[in-house]
């Protein structure tokens, strides 16, 4: 069975070099800066032969954000190069590298909708990565609506990576967050976050086909199912005074909850069965997308892709769904034939 890892990350040399350029030796960038899978191609492709020929990564540029490192002129020309240089990968390993996700400028609004149609137009690319804040501000707001819109008249996918660092604290009587809590717990909360500003901005009225990946399993969303729906969605506006949010539910054409299923979610959950399960539950194998988040393991590369095989492999479901959730579904939203 090929497995078409949906949510992979990396670094290609030139972009790579850039950004160390542009870092200036930031503390914050030492681990992306020391993980050698994530930017040594040669490296990437010895670790991947451990699962043998049917693996295949879809690429997408890792985290930081381009506009965490460059302002929104520069941010251009460094999304430009990270495009180009996912597409000389999978030109040069196509049986490793399937497809890219293109990088946007998203700090420069016309400049990503510019880059949006060279790199989908001119390089190739199968949908384009968002973050879930671009310098603190929303995905919903309006300088940001043309490249959903953009993207769902395309009917190509939106993969959307969680954004957050330890600036956001914990407390406000704090600076900082501190023991991680800002990926560990940060990081769900962000994803969360930005799929109900879309569901109560009206995006899936507006776009109701439109096709989003959540990282992470859709975060905090599948297991809040009662929260969201019993809890928020039926009870909107009852905690709010001064607000229209309960003419907002009543406006509403389907309730709440029922958009929030209408995302796609990965299986990016560093080997957790139990969460796997809740997301499966929630979204339904036609929307699961294998993802391994290589190579942010403990080892560098290959312990999640280890993992997250281990728990799809052992899932009490058939061997239909398995082969959607490994392949198909990526497949068929980035509109490729499934002998890509």
């Amino acid at each position: 069975m090929m497995k078409v890892d949906a949510y992979s990350h990396i670094l290609p040399a030139p972009y790579f070099e850039r950004m160390r350029e542009l870092s200036g030796g930031r503390a914050a960038l030492r681990r992306w800066l020391e993980l050698p899978a994530l930017h040594d191609v040669e490296v990437r492709l010895r670790m991947m032969e451990e699962f043998g020929d049917d693996y295949q990564q879809v690429l997408t540029l890792s985290s930081p954000p381009i506009e965490v490192l460059a302002g929104p002129d520069e941010a251009v020309a460094l999304a430009r190069l990270a495009n180009e240089s996912m597409l000389e990968l999978c030109e040069k390993y196509p049986d490793r590298f399937p497809a890219f996700a293109a990088a946007l400028p998203l700090s420069n609004p016309d400049a990503a909708m510019a880059e949006l149609a060279f790199a989908i137009d001119g390089l190739g690319a199968r949908g384009v990565q968002v973050f879930t804040n671009v310098n603190g501000k929303p995905l919903d707001d309006p300088a940001f609506q043309a490249v959903f819109d953009e993207m769902a008249r395309r009917d190509l996918p939106i993969w959307m990576h969680p954004a957050r660092g330890a600036g956001f604290a914990d407390y406000a009587t704090e600076d900082t967050s501190k023991y991680e809590i800002w990926w560990a717990l940060g990081w769900p909360y962000e994803t969360s976050v930005a799929m109900a500003r879309m569901v109560f901005s009206g995006l899936f009225q507006r776009h109701p086909d439109i096709k989003i990946i959540t990282h992470h399993m859709g975060a905090m969303i599948p297991y809040l199912e009662g929260r969201i729906g019993l809890g928020w969605s039926d009870q909107l506006g009852s905690r709010t005074a001064g607000e229209e949010y309960a003419n907002l539910r009543r406006e509403l054409p389907e309730r709440p909850l029922e958009y929030f299923r209408r995302f796609y979610a990965d299986t990016a959950l560093s080997g957790s069965a139990i969460g796997t399960r809740c997301g499966l539950d929630f979204f339904g194998a036609e929307r699961v997308l294998f993802a391994s988040d290589c190579p942010f393991d403990p080892e560098g590369g290959p312990m999640y892709i280890r993992e997250t095989i281990r728990v799809l492999n052992e899932l009490d479901i058939t061997d239909a769904e398995r082969e959607q959730i490994y392949e198909h579904n990526i497949l068929r939203l980035m509109r490729l034939p499934a002998d890509a």
